[in-house]
């Protein structure tokens, strides 16, 4: 579908985020308010059709009577007197015959006028306005979907600036540091030069942390401008076609009739009719469309591009694949390029679904509207009421199928947008990662695999541990003030693992992993070690055992004896109002227990921000960890009650964020979007 949006002129500087996002919400609002005015405007013109066509009607229908008295009168002095054989004669009787047939076929227009093409214009209005809704349904969605994409590109960009933040402060404390051993004298020297070390890797881990932040802002950056481009130059269009579809097919069936009845009784009237047939012959869709767009430039014009905004000193713009971070972005980049070829090939077969769905569509509109000239005949036909009872029928089954084509055809066409619209997202990620790993690898990777080699060592002399108390059947409250650890290890551990190698993971959490390797997991974690710390396992058999550890504890973490008060909550259709009876109840828990549902929840909200890639949206993972987490009173209640405690789980990812209290209220660990090999201290 060609695009015929007209590009804004970029501004001289940076206009700042919330502006411009403002700016597109009341874009985005007037969009659907000038939809809503172009379908009142071709309902109008439906709606006067048909009454002209109704009084046009009535008026031919007395014409057609007073010509036939006219006629009727002169034929009755005629037959009183001899027949002449007359050349005047023989025209008085032609004039004669010729009122007769003007006569006839005015009544023939009138039963037109009247009926005929009056029912398929009233019908024509029925699916205009559906398919008008439906459309703007599917705008709405893809306006959410847009919406959403630049909140992400906000989170990404306040994450960058927080990390960068760190950086310039963890960087200003190292000159301070390296100030200080000029001063010190040689007796004091060790020790500042431990300072200076111990700052040293401080910095060099939150710059690691600052450049994860800033490549996954220039990504949501990269799909956000996608997004806004495909939006604007080619959902726009394609939203107005859907709107429109059938509409002037039908207009032009209609006036097609009405042209052939009026060029049967009126052929005198040819330069006049030719006129019209030229208009009718000129109804076109795509001109229609683009019309409406240009005297609507405002509207409908693509938005100003996001610029990226450093933070204050940074003078990096472009996705790094150095160091660690290469690895990660080269098994980011192969997990997006598998999904980017399997969603092209979905959106091409989507496309070939919807092509069928809309030729089945103007197929039927085309078939309803085929008995105009054959409904006019019938009308002043002589045939019994069984032929007009099965036209009838006949047309009741053929305004059924139509319903069911246009069903298709929407269902169709909604799918083919959001599939194109995950397309130009995935492929705006996945050309910024190529092009930053083929920049990467004219560079000597070897300094990375010392730094990846180092760290290991580094977490498996520390993995031992000498707690075991049951772990994975145990109570968790016991082994957390036994162990001293506010996050269990496996809990910490496999989260760990999981944001280094497997947030773009497809499937992450539905697909089960290897049973013997969950079960070496769960007995290396009862021993107290950490087999995460010693190289590389099979994701999916991490994630297992993460489930695995939540569904055998003792006590479930959301305490049952509160499960029928969460549900109730949970049904609250106010989001603000949902959440805050949410946190009084999650908020009377032990702190510890608190703690630990603030860490996972804020991860499964991270896991879900890649579901364009891992497919897991936060109802997918509601699915996977609801039975898990939460219990009823009885065994028998998991089934009766799992959509609700779907719904919970899914309400709690999404408002994660007002629902557990802050660091600032209860203290401990909380989750970190930009994670390391190393844990923090």
């Amino acid at each position: 579908m060609a695009c015929h949006v007209k590009l804004r002129k970029e501004k001289v500087g940076i206009v700042d985020y919330d502006t411009q996002i403002k700016e597109v919400r009341c874009q985005l609002v007037d969009q659907l308010k000038l939809f809503d005015l172009q379908l009142e405007q071709k309902s109008q013109q439906l709606q006067d059709l048909t009454d002209y066509l109704r009084r046009r009607g009535e008026i031919e229908g007395e014409y057609a009577r007073s010509l036939d008295k006219l006629a009727e009168r002169f034929t009755s002095k005629i037959k009183r007197k001899e027949p002449s054989g007359q050349s005047a004669a023989q025209i008085w009787l032609a004039v004669l015959s010729l009122t007769r047939q003007e006569s006839k076929d005015h009544n023939g227009l009138s039963e037109s006028c009247s009926n005929v093409l009056t029912q398929p214009l009233t019908h024509c209005l029925e699916y205009t306005q559906r398919l008008a809704r439906k459309s703007k349904d599917i705008c709405t969605q893809l306006q959410d979907g847009l919406l959403k994409v630049t909140t992400e590109l906000q989170t990404a960009w306040r994450t960058y600036y927080q990390y960068h933040t760190d950086y310039v402060c963890a960087e200003g404390k190292l000159k301070e540091a390296e100030k200080l051993e000029e001063k010190q004298k040689q007796s004091a020297a060790k020790k500042v030069e431990r300072l200076k070390e111990k700052r040293l890797i401080k910095v060099q881990e939150i710059h690691l942390k600052c450049s994860k932040a800033r490549n996954d802002y220039l990504l949501n950056l990269s799909a956000a401008n996608a997004s806004m481009k495909k939006y604007y130059l080619k959902d726009i269009s394609s939203l107005i076609d859907c709107a429109d579809t059938g509409y002037h097919l039908s207009l032009g069936h209609v006036m097609q009739a009405y042209l052939s009845k009026r060029w049967r009784a009126q052929g005198n009237l040819g330069t006049g009719l030719q006129q019209l047939q030229g208009e009718v012959a000129g109804l076109n869709q795509s001109q229609d469309r683009d019309t409406f767009l240009q005297a609507h430039h405002n509207a409908f014009c693509l938005p100003l591009r996001f610029h990226y905004q450093p933070h204050d000193g940074d003078q990096v713009s472009e996705v790094c694949a150095e160091s660690e971070m290469r690895c990660e972005l080269e098994t980011r980049f192969k997990q997006i390029q598998t999904r980017l070829t399997a969603v092209t090939k979905e959106t091409e077969g989507a496309y070939e679904c919807l092509q069928t769905a809309q030729s089945y569509l103007l197929e039927s509109l085309s078939l309803s509207n085929d008995d105009l000239e054959a409904g006019g005949a019938s009308d002043l036909s002589q045939e019994g009421s069984t032929e007009n009872l099965a036209a009838r029928l006949s047309g009741a089954r053929r305004r059924i199928n139509l319903q069911e084509a246009e069903n298709l055809y929407i269902t169709r066409f909604k799918e083919y947008l959001v599939d194109t619209s995950l397309v130009s997202k995935l492929q705006a990620k996945h050309d910024l990662l190529k092009l930053a790993i083929e920049k990467a690898e004219a560079t000597n990777g070897q300094e990375a695999r010392h730094i990846k080699s180092m760290r290991v060592k580094k977490s498996q002399s520390s993995s031992k541990l000498t707690y075991n108390l049951g772990l994975f059947t145990g109570n968790m409250m016991s082994f957390i003030q036994a162990s001293g650890q506010q996050i269990p290890l496996v809990v910490e551990s496999c989260i760990r693992f999981i944001n280094l190698n497997g947030l773009h993971h497809e499937g992450i959490f539905r697909v089960p992993g290897s049973q013997a390797e969950v079960n070496n997991l769960r007995d290396a974690f009862e021993r107290g070690e950490d087999p995460l710390a010693e190289g590389w396992c099979d994701l999916d058999s991490v994630a297992g055992v993460l489930k695995l550890y939540f569904r055998g504890l003792e006590i479930p973490l959301f305490p049952t004896d509160s499960t029928s008060q969460l549900l109730e909550y949970a049904q609250i259709e106010d989001e603000a109002e949902r959440a805050a009876q949410l946190k009084t109840v999650i908020s009377s828990y032990p702190e510890p227990v608190i703690v630990v549902m603030r860490y996972l929840f804020a991860f499964l909200h991270h896991v879900a921000q890649y579901s364009d890639e891992n497919m897991m949206q936060p109802y997918n993972l509601a699915v996977c960890f609801g039975p898990t987490l939460v219990r009823g009173a009885h065994d028998d209640d998991v089934v009766t009650l799992q959509p609700q405690i779907n719904a919970l789980v899914k309400s709690i990812i999404l408002q994660h964020e007002s629902i557990f209290p802050s660091q600032d209220e209860v203290q401990g660990p909380v989750y970190e979007k930009c994670m390391t090999l190393e844990q923090d201290d």
